[in-house]
């Protein structure tokens, strides 16, 4: 058997992290989110891919595999039954209705013969309803349909388009001049940043007319904005500069180094922007994700930066998906509702503001900061208390046996005064 791949034991790591981070989390939105990161990274590992276009088909090919895999089933047990292979399902069914049997004559005995015993059997057992029945058919369905796709993509070994796409030839000037208008547009606005972020954010906000956290909310979004797009620039100058000669090198380096190197700046000014609007407005798990996500963005033009060094960037979209999702463990790992919470009950300490309202609809993730609020405001978990009264098997996470034990009679408390 061939020793998987590096790139292989990357993603798959990578898909195994973000989905062993779940048992420690309450909040459902990290969930799903990490939920989706570690489906494109199993899909990756199976699939491969290196240029950009093969690492978003990769990402996706086991999900749209899923939907051809029925029929390769099915067609897989017809040969099956064709070679005389039936008796093979016969030896495995055996065993399993013998099991079953069983279990059905045993357990009802052992259940009754112990009170303790039974209540084991009572609290692994789930209440079987109509639709918990369906939601867990629906869920052994799609699991099955998925592993499906899965041994369809590594049967097939789906060829991906990896090789890059050859540059087309444009003279210096029908790109350089677009990008190097841009270059100054950025250098403008970069020295005006330069003023409020080392000493000259009082004349700014003076000759603005606004306070430092209205001037903090109204450029921030543009500036992500801008950020985005800008990615959207340089991979097209890219994709189709010339670089034939050493002139030509020169330029594109020059160019696209200068204007990588500008948005970092912007990328400062959006971050520092946010940050003064959460201290005067406190923070939300939003704002924090936005934060995180700019972040990320600026990572990318680093990347840029060192693939610009020798104009080879085969690695550069791996590096960037790579990037991407293990920011995403990093982010789930620092556990983002709890640094809300912090961040939110120390403000209050500071300035006794507080957003009792936002504060009550974190989960369980929160929970023990907001036991250092006070007693007035301690009711704050309430929502993440109304969670805790799932007590199933199948709900439970970490955060939610720290939280349990900690909010003992505080659900009486909060009752006299919310």
């Amino acid at each position: 058997m061939r020793r998987p791949a590096p790139g292989t034991l990357a993603w798959g790591g990578l898909s195994l992290a973000l989905i062993g981070i779940t048992p420690f989390r309450d909040a459902d939105w990290l969930f799903y989110l990490c939920l989706l990161g570690s489906l494109a990274a199993a899909s990756l590992a199976l699939a491969g891919g290196r240029s950009l276009a093969g690492i978003f088909l990769g990402s996706v090919t086991v999900t749209f595999a899923s939907m051809l895999a029925v029929p390769w089933v099915l067609r897989g047990l017809k040969a099956l039954r064709d070679n005389g292979k039936s008796h093979r399902k016969v030896r495995v069914a055996k065993p399993v209705l013998l099991s079953a049997a069983l279990l059905v004559v045993f357990v009802p005995l052992l259940a009754s013969a112990d009170a303790a015993f039974a209540d084991l059997l009572g609290s692994i057992t789930p209440d079987v309803d109509g639709d918990f029945t369906v939601r867990w058919f629906l869920l052994f369905v799609l699991v099955a349909i998925g592993m499906a796709g899965a041994s369809l993509v590594i049967a097939s070994g789906p060829e991906l388009p990896d090789e890059p796409r050859k540059p087309s030839r444009l003279s210096i000037m029908e790109w350089a001049m677009p990008v190097g208008i841009l270059v100054l547009l950025f250098t403008a606005f970069a020295a005006v940043q330069f003023t409020v972020l080392f000493g000259g954010a009082d004349y700014v906000l003076h000759t603005a007319d606004v306070t430092s956290a209205q001037y903090a909310r109204g450029g921030f979004w543009q500036l992500v904005a801008v950020t985005v797009l800008t990615l959207g620039v340089v991979a097209a100058a890219a994709r189709w500069a010339p670089r034939r000669t050493s002139a030509e090198r020169t330029w594109l380096r020059g160019l696209l180094g200068s204007l990588s190197l500008l948005v970092l700046v912007i990328v400062a000014s959006a971050l520092s922007r946010m940050w003064t609007y959460q201290q005067a407005y406190g923070f939300t798990v939003l704002r924090l994700s936005v934060e995180a996500f700019e972040l990320w963005l600026g990572l990318l033009y680093v990347l840029v930066l060192v693939a610009g060094v020798r104009l080879e960037a085969r690695w550069l979209p791996r590096a960037i998906v790579g990037s991407g999702l293990a920011g995403l463990f990093l982010f789930a790992l620092v556990n983002p509702e709890r640094v809300v919470a912090e961040h939110n009950v120390d403000r209050y300490e500071q300035t006794k503001k507080v957003d009792v309202d936002y504060l009550s609809r974190l989960s369980a993730d929160a929970v023990p900061v907001l036991l250092r609020l006070p007693v007035e405001h301690r009711c704050a978990m309430t929502g993440a208390l109304e969670r805790l009264d799932d007590r199933s098997w199948q709900s439970w996470n970490l955060s939610r046996a720290t939280a349990l034990p900690r909010v003992t009679g505080l659900r009486a408390e909060c009752s006299t005064r919310y």
